[in-house]
Protein backbone atom coordinates (compact mmCIF):
# COMPACT_ATOMS: atom_id res chain seq x y z
CA UNK A 1 0.00 0.00 0.00
CA UNK A 2 1.35 3.18 -0.74
CA UNK A 3 1.31 6.16 1.63
CA UNK A 4 -1.59 7.99 -0.26
CA UNK A 5 -3.72 4.64 -0.33
CA UNK A 6 -3.30 4.84 3.76
CA UNK A 7 -3.86 8.15 3.92
CA UNK A 8 -7.18 7.62 2.21
CA UNK A 9 -7.88 5.08 4.49
CA UNK A 10 -7.75 7.15 7.46
CA UNK A 11 -9.57 9.99 6.12
CA UNK A 12 -12.41 7.67 5.22
CA UNK A 13 -12.13 5.68 8.27
CA UNK A 14 -12.00 9.17 10.58
CA UNK A 15 -15.17 10.19 8.63
CA UNK A 16 -17.22 7.18 8.91
CA UNK A 17 -16.63 7.31 13.24
CA UNK A 18 -16.94 11.35 13.68
CA UNK A 19 -19.91 11.36 11.54
CA UNK A 20 -21.83 10.32 14.68
CA UNK A 21 -20.52 13.00 16.81
CA UNK A 22 -21.83 15.39 14.21
CA UNK A 23 -25.56 14.16 14.22
CA UNK A 24 -28.70 15.30 15.28
CA UNK A 25 -30.11 14.35 19.01
CA UNK A 26 -33.57 14.37 19.96
CA UNK A 27 -34.88 17.67 21.76
CA UNK A 28 -35.51 17.02 25.56
CA UNK A 29 -38.83 16.14 26.45
CA UNK A 30 -40.82 19.73 27.51
CA UNK A 31 -41.30 19.17 31.27
CA UNK A 32 -44.67 19.59 32.41
CA UNK A 33 -44.15 20.13 36.08
CA UNK A 34 -48.15 21.60 37.03
CA UNK A 35 -46.82 23.12 40.25
CA UNK A 36 -44.33 26.10 38.40
CA UNK A 37 -47.50 26.47 35.85
CA UNK A 38 -49.82 27.16 38.43
CA UNK A 39 -47.08 29.70 39.97
CA UNK A 40 -46.29 31.84 36.79
CA UNK A 41 -50.16 31.79 36.44
CA UNK A 42 -50.37 32.96 39.76
CA UNK A 43 -48.00 35.81 39.49
CA UNK A 44 -49.27 36.52 35.89
CA UNK A 45 -52.96 37.02 36.72
CA UNK A 46 -54.36 40.05 38.50
CA UNK A 47 -55.88 39.62 41.75
CA UNK A 48 -59.73 40.46 42.34
CA UNK A 49 -59.74 43.65 44.24
CA UNK A 50 -62.72 43.80 46.20
CA UNK A 51 -65.51 46.29 46.24
CA UNK A 52 -63.95 47.90 49.68
CA UNK A 53 -60.04 47.95 48.16
CA UNK A 54 -61.33 49.77 44.93
CA UNK A 55 -63.59 52.26 46.87
CA UNK A 56 -60.87 52.96 49.01
CA UNK A 57 -58.47 53.29 46.16
CA UNK A 58 -60.84 56.14 45.07
CA UNK A 59 -61.17 58.18 48.04
CA UNK A 60 -57.22 58.03 48.34
CA UNK A 61 -56.95 59.70 44.69
CA UNK A 62 -59.34 62.07 45.53
CA UNK A 63 -57.10 63.43 48.58
CA UNK A 64 -53.88 62.90 46.31
CA UNK A 65 -52.39 60.39 48.72
CA UNK A 66 -49.46 58.91 47.62
CA UNK A 67 -46.74 56.43 48.71
CA UNK A 68 -46.80 55.11 52.16
CA UNK A 69 -49.68 58.00 53.08
CA UNK A 70 -51.93 56.14 50.59
CA UNK A 71 -51.01 52.84 51.78
CA UNK A 72 -51.52 53.93 55.64
CA UNK A 73 -54.74 55.17 54.30
CA UNK A 74 -56.07 52.25 52.24
CA UNK A 75 -55.14 49.92 54.97
CA UNK A 76 -57.33 51.64 57.53
CA UNK A 77 -60.12 52.50 55.13
CA UNK A 78 -60.18 48.57 54.06
CA UNK A 79 -60.44 47.73 57.83
CA UNK A 80 -63.37 49.84 58.61
CA UNK A 81 -64.74 48.84 55.48
CA UNK A 82 -64.50 45.34 56.39
CA UNK A 83 -65.67 46.00 59.97
CA UNK A 84 -68.55 47.87 58.74
CA UNK A 85 -70.15 45.55 56.50
CA UNK A 86 -69.73 42.56 59.35
CA UNK A 87 -71.27 44.49 61.40
CA UNK A 88 -75.48 44.59 59.77
CA UNK A 89 -74.12 40.74 58.68
CA UNK A 90 -74.23 40.27 62.45
CA UNK A 91 -77.60 42.39 63.56
CA UNK A 92 -79.61 39.50 61.06
CA UNK A 93 -78.84 36.77 63.37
Amino acid sequence: MTLASRLAAVALASLLAGGTAFAQTAAPAAKTDTKTDAATADKKAPKERSAESLECSKQADAKGLHGKERKKFRSECIKTAKAGAAAPAADKK
